[in-house]
C-alpha cells in the first residue's frame, strides 16, 4: 500500500514563506549587540523592503499562471432562408393585374380593382390606404397604388 503526501495549497506556502522571512530578519536583530546605531537600522530597514519586493514580485508572477488563456470564440453559421410557409402566399398579387394607365400627363402603374377581383382570392382584404382612381379624358380606372402594396408586404408574382 503506497501512502502519499498531500501537497500543501498555495497558501500555506505563502504563510510558511512569511513565516520564514520573518523567522531570519528576527533572527538577524536578536545577533546584533544591544547597541543599535544608526547603519543597523538602516540595514534592518532596506532587509526588509527588499523582502517586500520580493513577496509582490512572486505574487505578481503567480498571478498570472492563474489567469485564463485568451480564447477566440468562432463565428457562428449564419442561418439559411428557408421558404416561405403557404399562409404567406396572400401576399402574392398576380403580375397580370398590372397595367399602365396615362392620366394627368403622365404613365401610372394600377393594379387593376377588377382584375384582382376575377384573379385573387383576397382582394377584399387589400388596404383601402393603396386604393387609387385615376381619371383621364376616355376612361375612370380604379385599382391600387403597386408601390403603396409592396411597403405594406405585398409583391407581385407571374404565373
Amino acid at each position: 500500500m503506497t501512502h502519499r503526501t498531500a501537497r500543501p495549497s498555495n497558501f500555506h506556502r505563502k504563510f510558511i514563506a512569511l513565516i520564514l522571512a520573518t523567522s531570519v530578519a528576527v533572527a538577524g536583530v536578536s545577533a546584533a549587540p544591544a547597541r543599535a546605531d544608526s547603519q543597523d537600522v538602516g540595514k534592518i530597514i532596506a532587509g526588509l523592503a527588499v523582502l517586500g519586493l520580493i513577496g509582490a514580485a512572486i505574487h505578481d508572477h503567480n498571478k498570472d499562471r492563474h489567469r485564463p488563456p485568451h480564447v477566440t470564440p468562432k463565428p457562428q453559421p449564419k442561418p439559411k432562408p428557408k421558404p416561405l410557409p403557404p399562409s404567406v402566399r396572400r401576399y402574392d398579387l398576380p403580375a397580370q393585374c398590372l397595367r399602365t394607365v396615362r392620366a394627368w400627363g403622365q404613365d401610372r402603374s394600377v393594379l387593376g380593382a377588377r382584375c384582382l377581383r376575377h384573379t385573387y382570392r383576397h382582394a377584399s382584404d387589400l388596404p383601402d390606404a393603396c386604393f387609387v382612381q385615376l381619371d383621364n379624358r376616355h376612361q375612370q380606372v380604379r385599382g391600387y397604388n403597386p408601390v403603396c402594396l409592396q411597403r405594406r408586404g405585398y409583391r407581385l408574382v407571374r404565373g
